[in-house]
């Protein structure tokens, strides 16, 4: 298997594919927004670092996902690493080390990432409005039960 846990020189990319990817997740909502480096966002930054971290590599890191109890926290793939089922084996993965329920928060209008965790028997559980650097978006608590 390519995932394994994350190791202190793993940081930098991590951060590229961070970059890299942010904003996608918010890129059907009605206002622009501008990325805010995760090494600059320091809620995000000590929720992640809380969190245990798992790496996806083959001759690279590609991809991330953290977990914290029995919370998804990040599932972020390089977008020149996406359609190879690297999301979903990440995913499974981290569902693996999950006893009972998990739980994970996406943005609303991020269609994309919903139908994947659709497909894994994640469902809408919650809808509230949170920040992205400084600017409002409406974003769903997903549950799955085991």
């Amino acid at each position: 298997m390519n995932i394994h846990p994350f190791v202190p020189s793993d940081f930098p990319r991590l951060l590229d594919i961070y970059a890299a990817s942010k904003l996608d997740e918010l890129k059907n909502e009605p206002r622009t927004f501008e990325l805010l480096p995760l090494d600059q966002d320091s809620q995000r930054l000590d929720q992640l670092l809380e969190s245990d971290i798992y790496v996806y590599k083959n001759a690279d890191m590609m991809a991330y996902g953290a977990l914290h109890q029995d919370e998804i926290r990040a599932l972020f793939v390089h977008p020149e690493s996406r359609g190879n089922g690297i999301g979903k084996a990440l995913l499974e993965f981290l569902l693996l080390k999950i006893k009972g329920e998990a739980c994970l928060y996406v943005a609303k209008s991020n269609v994309s990432a919903k139908a994947l965790y659709g497909a894994y028997g994640f469902k809408v559980t919650e809808e509230f409005e949170t920040q992205y650097n400084g600017v409002s978006v409406l974003a769903n608590k997903m549950i799955r039960i085991d």
